[in-house]
């Protein structure tokens, strides 16, 4: 299909860029566009004006300070992955990118977008909020901060507004005694969108029982969502079965009855539209499997 005519406008500075955004009627930001340039093929979409924020130093680059990281809204999914904190500290992101369509699209695709076009099958949505991470948006009269569990309000629709730029996400690194998973089903192995997306943060004490635990679930509902249910019963809970009183050792066994009550939980958690009921089984099996890998970690005294 024939792409319609817009204006096309690249501005120099983040000022002038905002200054755009409140001035031209029926404008949209653009950074990687994989997203965008599909609705506007498809006719979903016919923007009067694109403004081309992908080179904009505000929106780029990673900061790690304070035991926090910032990511820029136009760093792209391959970006992410070759940042060795990111790999290091926070796999259940990087396990999310990784699943992330394919090659060619995570070297154009950037953070900000994904976010801000608020998919239900979204795969970064679900570890940015078992991240607990929130998002900035700037317009001409100033910025502000909104979690991320607030600002994805509806299937493609969020907080933002038509003047505002999506500037940065942020979260607090995990600490070293966390561990994440990511898991995703789809119907290929690559390039595919997301049928079900589970992704898991859990942090930990000395004794191998869980202190913090978050889940959650993108692709079953018309957002993103957390299994609070399912968050609940692993907090205070051993992953490892051991004797009262005596600390994890080497060898024993994983204790199933708390995975399998958080698995069961978390698929209740789902409420996918009618003809996609298979769904909260497959939710059940896909926490199952993080909640098992994350236990047979702790036993085995892998590191996260």
């Amino acid at each position: 299909m024939t792409v319609p005519a817009f204006n096309y406008l690249k501005p120099d500075s983040l000022a002038e860029a905002l200054d755009m955004l409140a001035t031209e009627p029926g404008a949209y930001p653009i950074a990687g566009g994989t997203n965008l340039m599909v609705d506007v093929r498809a006719g979903k979409l016919s923007p009067e004006t694109m403004i081309d924020v992908g080179d904009l130093d505000e929106l780029r680059g990673i900061v790690v300070k304070d035991s926090q990281m910032t990511i820029g809204g136009a760093v792209t999914i391959a970006e992410l992955l070759r940042h060795e904190i990111i790999r290091q500290r926070v796999p259940v992101l990087f396990a999310a990118g990784k699943t992330f369509a394919n090659t060619l699209i995570r070297n154009r695709a950037t953070v900000g977008g994904n976010l801000v076009n608020a998919a239900p099958c979204s795969d970064t949505a679900p570890a940015l909020l078992v991240l607990d991470a929130e998002v900035s948006l700037s317009s001409s009269s100033g910025t502000r901060w909104i979690p991320l569990t607030e600002f994805l309000v509806g299937a493609f629709q969020t907080q933002r507004r038509a003047d505002e730029l999506l500037m940065e996400v942020r979260f607090p690194i995990p600490p070293a005694s966390s561990r994440g998973g990511f898991e995703k089903m789809g119907l290929r192995k690559i390039s595919c969108m997301a049928k079900v997306d589970v992704a898991v943060m859990a942090d930990f004490d000395e004794r191998g029982a869980c202190k913090d635990a978050r889940i959650a679930l993108g692709a079953v509902a018309p957002i993103p969502l957390r299994a609070e249910k399912a968050e609940v019963s692993l907090v205070g809970t051993a992953f490892i079965a051991r004797a009262p009183e005596k600390p994890v050792r080497c060898g024993e066994q994983v204790q199933d009855k708390t995975i399998e009550e958080a698995a069961r939980l978390a698929g209740e958690a789902a409420s996918p539209r009618s003809g996609s009921e298979y769904k909260r089984q497959v939710v059940y099996g896909l926490t199952r499997r993080i909640l098992t890998a994350m236990a047979t970690g702790i036993r085995d005294g892998e590191a996260s």
